[in-house]
């Protein structure tokens, strides 16, 4: 067999595959930097000056000026390091489900507190 395999279509959802891998690569590298603190603070203190250093598209650049998850996402965005993104703004894993969802954080945890009982 040659070729990509297809992707698995699964409604409300944009499954990172190597095609998002590619489409985000910018995006996720510029996550990754914020692991270090003086990273975090240069973003914060010249947002479009940092974005620009990491080659960002305009569409992850609105992305993320709009601090929406599913935005980001669909600009190429991985979970795991759109969570050091959002840590910069004190934003944990519910809140970025909670987005996802479109749910309140509160909602959010509760819906999980259900699923595990």
């Amino acid at each position: 067999m040659t070729g990509t395999p297809a992707t698995r279509c699964i409604p409300g959802t944009t499954p990172f595959d190597g095609v998002q891998a590619q489409k985000g690569y910018a995006l996720n590298k510029m996550c990754f930097s914020f692991n270090d603190a003086a990273n975090r603070a240069a973003f914060l203190a010249d947002e479009e000056g940092y974005m620009h250093r990491y080659g960002l598209n305009e569409e992850q650049a609105a992305a993320i000026r709009s601090r929406q998850v599913l935005s980001l996402i669909a600009a190429g965005g991985n979970a795991y390091y759109l969570a050091k993104f959002a840590g910069i703004f004190g934003l944990d894993m519910q809140d970025i489900g909670a987005q996802q969802t479109g749910m309140t954080k509160d909602q959010f945890k509760a819906k999980l507190v259900a699923a595990g009982q």
